[in-house]
């Protein structure tokens, strides 16, 4: 069974694509745990932790907003080189994609909830549509999400003040 399950319904003729529940709710279970391990306890607002993958990929997660029972963090991929004059305003943010996530503590799954200043993101869409938007978009970028955290994980090196001994 694989994350992209889909199931398709007849309905006068033509095939709709329903969401696999089960599959979406995994994966946000996935990624609030992979989450919690790369914040390393930073759940503070306002605090920032940095991955560098190498010379020219760096990631920076942000805590956004603490509540009771949520947390909203945004993951961005970093500029580490500078942008040439000549390079389009839009191409340039589409190569530096930009994620917010909700974090539900109590159900134990983070959500991304806007991705690329798309908010809203619903968990089916018509196709085609005017956004060409694919049909499971929900799915696809809390799968983008987990593959970001896994490669954060496996091989980002995180910048750490080491504290200083005073004898």
């Amino acid at each position: 069974m694989g994350f992209f399950l889909k199931k398709a319904v007849k309905k006068q003729g033509k095939n709709n694509y329903q969401p696999n529940l089960i599959s979406l709710m995994g994966l946000c279970a996935n990624n609030y745990m992979l989450l919690l391990k790369l914040q390393a306890g930073n759940v503070d607002e306002n605090q920032q932790r940095r991955f560098f993958i190498n010379d020219l990929l760096a990631y920076t997660i942000e805590v956004i907003e603490v509540t009771r029972y949520t947390s909203l963090i945004t993951i961005i991929q970093d500029k580490l080189i500078t942008v040439r004059p000549d390079v389009v305003k839009e191409l340039y943010s589409a190569l530096h994609p930009k994620m917010t996530i909700r974090l539900y503590h109590d159900a134990r799954m983070a959500e991304v909830i806007s991705n690329q200043g798309i908010t809203q993101i619903k968990p089916r869409y018509d196709y085609p549509n005017s956004g060409m938007h694919q049909q499971d978009e929900k799915q696809q970028i809390n799968q983008f999400l987990n593959e970001w955290l896994h490669l954060c994980l496996q091989m980002g090196q995180v910048d750490v003040a080491m504290p200083i001994n005073r004898k």
